[in-house]
């Protein structure tokens, strides 16, 4: 019988936020081999045990450094499972590595990456940023996949790909999280071999977002956008039995996705 894994991503908008809520509990009653969170805007002193170990998980943070309340990424991880050999936080580039947006757990045979991908908005700099931290995420993968691993990463990518992914494509043909190079920067992945997942299961389905403004209540009337994503090296592309989007679950502004893996351990 093959072994299938399950892996959970969600943008939380605020790990406290969603433990306040009760969304917490209601994600990790799902059961879920993994569960990757980004937005966690919170350091682990600052929690709760129940967040910082959950019965039967093991987990894995990494937080800004430069300021709290912002950004953060956390993996957690079945204890019935094999541990990690190697746990990596951050690509090892400095400029990269300080807001806290990547966590990588090394297997014998894969890698999980958790990835929470900077929004690029507010001052210029910040998008020229975003597009040297999707060259570097790049580049930190191929390193991955020449050691002869298998790559699956996750998280807030924070762009939408083609016009199918979102629901206003003209309207935001200029808008940052839409803009041509940041496009092209998932174009590279796909390059590269790493597919985005849920496309590939869904070519042509339309009206799919995991991202909705919730200052114009667009949630209620779906006018989102598809940013959120599980990409996975070509050569797994057979094993994976299903990637979902959870948009009837609520507590961020953003939805949960899921993807069901077969032979990964």
């Amino acid at each position: 019988m093959k072994q299938q894994t399950s892996i959970i991503s969600w943008n939380v908008n605020g790990i406290r936020a969603i433990f306040k809520k009760g969304a917490f509990d209601s994600i990790m009653q799902h059961n879920t081999d993994f569960v990757c969170f980004q937005e966690t805007k919170a350091h682990v002193e600052q929690l709760p045990q129940e967040l910082i170990k959950p019965v039967g998980y093991s987990s894995y943070f990494d937080h800004a450094k430069t300021r709290k309340g912002y950004s953060g990424v956390v993996i957690y991880m079945k204890e019935t499972l094999p541990k990690p050999k190697k746990v990596e936080y951050g690509f090892g580039v400095e400029a990269m590595d300080q807001e806290g947006r990547m966590i990588c757990l090394i297997f014998e045979k894969w890698a999980l990456i958790n990835c929470y991908f900077p929004n690029g908005g507010g001052a210029p700099e910040r998008l020229q940023y975003k597009l040297d931290f999707y060259k570097e995420f790049l580049k930190y993968c191929k390193k991955l996949t020449k050691k002869g691993l298998n790559v699956i990463f996750c998280g807030d990518v924070n762009a939408a790909h083609t016009e199918i992914d979102l629901a206003r494509p003209k309207e935001n043909a200029k808008s940052i999280g839409f803009l041509p190079e940041e496009r092209a920067c998932i174009d590279d992945f796909i390059k590269a071999d790493y597919l985005d997942m849920f496309r590939e299961l869904n070519p042509n389905k339309k009206d799919c977002y995991t991202w909705w403004d919730m200052k114009t209540f667009s949630r209620e009337r779906n006018v989102g956008w598809r940013i959120d994503y599980f990409f996975a090296s070509k050569k797994i592309l057979n094993d994976v039995k299903s990637c979902t989007i959870d948009s009837d679950f609520f507590g961020s502004d953003h939805c949960p996705i899921k993807i069901v893996v077969d032979n990964l351990f």
